[in-house]
């Protein structure tokens, strides 16, 4: 599928700041299913995106911006060629031991709850069954909603409040499947929804499972599927905070107003 991407995070500020520093991890790595054809990161203040890579082979921009400034924008355009795999993932830089990806994370630690519900969930099943299973029951289970949770929302709170975002969602996934025994990650990313949709005010997010004879499989229980060539996968990590799209400080005293406006569409087949 060819999708076209724009995405445009403005910061706006009722008393003008000194300095901004952010770290963006909003570029996709190519890979066998993911071909990227454009991609662009603008920032409208004078500064200069620096680009790195982390420990996950996300691909990481840092700027900062000095004041006085009243606004930031960031504006991601870009277009990819994406191919349905079936969630299965090939072609990503793999530097880190399976086992790093069993590590419980403050946003991941299972509490008993969990615990129960993995066991009884995942139960003795072939490794693929038991993912599916757990996507399948966090979906049943869990209601989304917005506003009611937080980027700082664990997935026990989130378990136990029976409600979230597609984060909150990951999260519980990824913890019962490490406390089944299987490595988990969280991946951040866009997804193209049918019916025609193209407006949305955040990005996506879903987790990835190590299969056996497989490698990397995704699993979005926020919706009840494997990803799709309608979604661009962008960044992984343990959890949100090592994958999320933008993070950064700002020095001053001012309150915050942010708005968030993300277009995805279909594009002509290459």
């Amino acid at each position: 599928m060819h999708l076209k991407l724009r995405h445009s995070t403005r910061y706006t500020y009722d008393t003008p700041v000194r300095g901004i520093i952010q770290m963006l991890r909003l570029t996709p790595r190519p890979h066998d299913a993911q071909h990227i054809l454009h991609w662009r990161i603008d920032v409208d203040q004078d500064a200069t995106l620096k680009p790195s890579e982390d420990s996950f082979g996300n691909i990481v921009h840092t700027f900062w911006a000095e004041g006085p400034l009243e606004s930031l924008t960031i504006t991601v355009e870009g277009e990819v060629q994406t191919e349905n795999t079936n969630g299965v993932v090939q072609g990503t830089p793999e530097r880190l031991p399976l086992g790093l990806f069993l590590r419980e994370t403050r946003l991941t630690t299972p509490n008993d709850a969990i615990h129960k519900f993995a066991g009884k969930t995942a139960g003795s099943k072939p490794t693929l069954d038991a993912l599916h299973a757990l996507m399948e029951a966090v979906h049943k289970r869990m209601k989304f909603d917005i506003g009611v949770t937080s980027v700082a929302t664990t997935a026990a709170e989130a378990f136990k409040a029976k409600h979230g975002v597609c984060q909150d969602f990951a999260h519980i996934f990824i913890a019962a499947a490490r406390s089944a025994g299987i490595p988990a990650r969280y991946v951040s990313g866009y997804l193209r929804e049918d019916g025609g949709r193209e407006q949305y005010e955040a990005g996506h997010g879903w987790a990835e499972a190590w299969v056996p004879d497989l490698g990397w499989v995704g699993f979005d229980p926020a919706n009840n599927c494997c990803p799709t060539d309608a979604y661009i996968r962008v960044a992984c990590g343990l959890d949100y905070l090592d994958a999320g799209p933008v993070r950064g400080v700002r020095t001053g005293i001012a309150t915050e107003q942010l708005d968030v406006e993300i277009q995805v569409t279909q594009g002509s087949n290459q």
